[in-house]
């Protein structure tokens, strides 16, 4: 999996639970705190949202509602003018409303700071302090400030606990911390919040599904604590319950990772079936892991497929794993023609010299000989010595067993292929004095063919 890739996933879900901005505009006449869920925060009352204010608030919102946010804050601003007459609540809903606005305009900065102002007066209702507050959290989340993100999810936390001693933290506030707490690299307090937040949404009386992408924000926190057999469960989950192509392509990589290499397989080619291997990369991953589980017609079937659709280039590296796997599946006269495209866009001589062992297999010498050639010519060889031994083998099996022994004996040179190369010396110049007593004999010989290299 790319950890990349993976990091900038989690990023996109700024705001896990998406921003709830409320705007208050009844008039809470009665008002005491108390009187709330039957909590045991300190009686206060809330002071009453007087007619007039609320009615130029209303303006306000009216010419924000119509496109208007010049003329709402400018509304907003006489009103802002008499604010040493006002009560908390009657300004708390003035500040809450430049907050709307500037988050309408895409302002964050300044809804922050709007927002903030909104729980600076007291008293205010319970249930306005905490959405202000959580919304606070997630606009913090939203720019960045994940300090300040989990500060606001602790203050609503601090009145919860006031208003329903006892009660689990939301899920919701749950994740909201796992997310601030994996963006500050704080990994294993974030695995501690993710993973009550999900434990308690599975374990629901509601029965209700866990939010997608809290398992995203799951599986990047296993991730980045190495911890490749949970990632895997938490896929499976996603799998089971969303089935993303993505998903399935994650699963089959993870239990690659774990060393799985059957189930690898078996996911990825449950992935093709169900048409999920659409990329480039995936379709080359999938004949891989083919190759690698020797079955190397399926890799060449799919790897052409892939490049006659467009979805994979033909550029060296795919046509030479082509190539290797025609070869591999002994479809030799498929291998020669992709492997020739692969030679011909290659700098250095090493498919050449794959070239030539193949068609040293195939027993046309002549072509055998002028690859290996070429492949001498371009250089850069892992082992030039394989070469000398295919071109001596080569000038054997069309007699010319003099040119067979010069490149026998460059062969002998290299340590790789001494060992090859002194028993065909052996057996060339054996061929050659039995040849010669022939023509002696005769006055006319063939020489023996049908010699491969081992």
């Amino acid at each position: 999996m790319n950890k990349a890739k993976l990091k900038n996933t989690v990023k996109a879900i700024s705001v896990v639970m998406g921003l709830s901005v409320s705007i208050l505009v009844a008039g809470f006449s009665t008002a005491s705190f108390a009187q709330e869920n039957g909590n045991e925060r300190k009686t206060q009352r809330v002071p009453t949202l007087r007619g007039k204010v609320y009615e130029q608030l209303s303006r306000a919102q009216n010419a924000a509602d119509a496109g208007k946010p010049k003329e709402a804050f400018s509304i907003l601003d006489e009103v802002k003018d008499k604010a040493s007459s006002m009560n908390s609540y009657e300004l708390a809903m003035m500040y809450n409303f430049y907050g709307f606005i500037h988050y309408n305009l895409e302002q964050f900065d300044d809804a922050i700071a709007s927002f903030e102002e909104v729980v600076k007066q007291q008293p205010i209702p319970t249930s306005f302090e905490q959405a202000t507050l959580f919304s606070l959290a997630q606009l913090h989340m939203m720019r960045g400030n994940y300090d300040s993100t989990i500060e606001f999810i602790e203050k609503w936390e601090a009145i919860q606990r006031q208003v329903t001693p006892g009660a689990d933290i939301p899920a919701k506030n749950l994740v909201l911390k796992a997310q601030a707490m994996y963006q500050k690299q704080d990994y294993a307090k974030a695995s501690t919040y993710i993973n009550a937040a999900v434990e308690q949404q599975e374990n629901s009386a509601e029965g209700f599904q866990v939010d997608e992408n809290w398992y995203v924000l799951q599986r990047a926190v296993y991730f980045e604590l190495k911890q490749p057999e949970k990632v895997k469960d938490v896929l499976l989950k996603l799998v089971k319950q969303y089935e993303k192509p993505a998903y399935w392509i994650q699963l089959a990589g993870m239990y690659g990772e774990l060393g799985d290499e059957k189930q690898q397989l078996a996911y990825m080619e449950i992935a093709y079936q169900m048409d999920y291997i659409a990329t480039g990369s995936d379709i080359f991953n999938l004949s891989q892991l083919y190759y690698y589980h020797q079955i190397p017609f399926k890799a060449a079937l799919l790897m052409e497929s892939g490049m006659q659709q467009g979805k994979l280039t033909k550029d060296e590296r795919n046509l030479t794993f082509l190539a290797q796997a025609w070869s591999f599946a002994k479809e030799n006269e498929k291998a020669v023609p992709v492997m020739m495209a692969a030679a011909k866009l290659s700098k250095d001589g090493e498919l050449d010299s794959q070239l030539a062992q193949t068609y040293l297999n195939m027993e046309k010498w002549q072509l055998a000989i002028e690859s290996s050639l070429t492949a001498l010519e371009k250089g850069n060889l892992r082992n030039e010595g394989t070469v000398h031994l295919v071109l001596g083998m080569a000038h054997f099996n069309l007699g010319d067993y003099a040119v067979a022994l010069n490149e026998l004996a460059e062969a002998e040179k290299h340590t790789s292929s001494r060992g090859m190369a002194k028993q065909w010396l052996k057996f060339v110049q054996t061929e050659q004095a039995s040849t010669e007593r022939l023509q002696a004999q005769l006055g006319s010989s063939e020489p023996s063919g049908n010699t491969y290299l081992p």
